[in-house]
């Protein structure tokens, strides 16, 4: 019942893709691919209390994370629909959130302009403010590539920045957009990143080199 704000899938279960929306639920759909209904709503996940702006799955498919612009984060047990965990900690809206490769750790990135790092009991193990944005932090991405253990985000401030997990530090700003940023993202192999928003173009950024590569 309102704009859908994000879809998550798992390779290891086609047949399910979650919804976020601006109702506060998450929906668990069920894909039939049959042509007159093609998804079936299985399961809502309420709790939330203003706008789901993010989802995204573990990557065995047991859990669903969500951000919201109630300033909250939320794990989600798939098999009961119910939360799990809740993760308070930012003073402003929940933007985007992802699992780390091992599903071990979560980010979150957030209009009060930090990024912060959690572990799955909802513990914040580090928050990211200096050299962090100077606006909203509109992504945040985990690399798959757990030999080169990185964050990627982007926000409002036209920066792409890359982060060391080992110590949470700034490794890497990719400086080049001229608008602000909605979405980054990891190459499977850890070594690239792409990222768009405002001023209508894609960027790719070697992340090994930490150059700018097109446009």
């Amino acid at each position: 019942n309102g704009w859908v704000t994000q879809i998550a899938t798992t390779p290891q279960f086609p047949d399910m893709i979650l919804s976020s929306s601006r109702d506060k639920s998450v929906i668990m759909w069920k894909l039939t691919r049959d042509e007159t209904n093609y998804g079936v709503p299985q399961r809502a996940l309420r709790g939330h209390s203003h706008f789901v702006s993010d989802v995204v799955i573990s990557s065995d498919g047991q859990f669903a994370l969500s951000g919201s612009w109630d300033g909250t984060l939320r794990l989600w047990d798939l098999t009961t629909g119910t939360t799990t965990r809740r993760f308070v900690g930012h003073t402003k809206d929940v933007l985007s959130v992802a699992f780390s490769a091992d599903n071990r750790q979560i980010v979150s990135g957030s209009r009060d302009k930090t990024i912060k790092l959690w572990n799955t009991l909802g513990v914040c193990k580090y928050t990211v403010q200096e050299e962090s944005h100077s606006e909203w932090v509109s992504c945040v991405r985990f690399s798959p590539n757990s030999s080169n253990p990185i964050i990627v985000s982007c926000g409002w401030d036209k920066m792409v920045k890359v982060w060391n997990l080992a110590n949470c530090k700034l490794k890497t700003n990719h400086i080049g957009h001229s608008g602000f940023l909605n979405t980054v993202t990891v190459s499977p192999d850890g070594s690239l990143c792409a990222s768009g928003g405002k001023d209508g173009q894609a960027m790719l950024w070697d992340l090994n080199e930490g150059k700018h590569l097109y446009t």
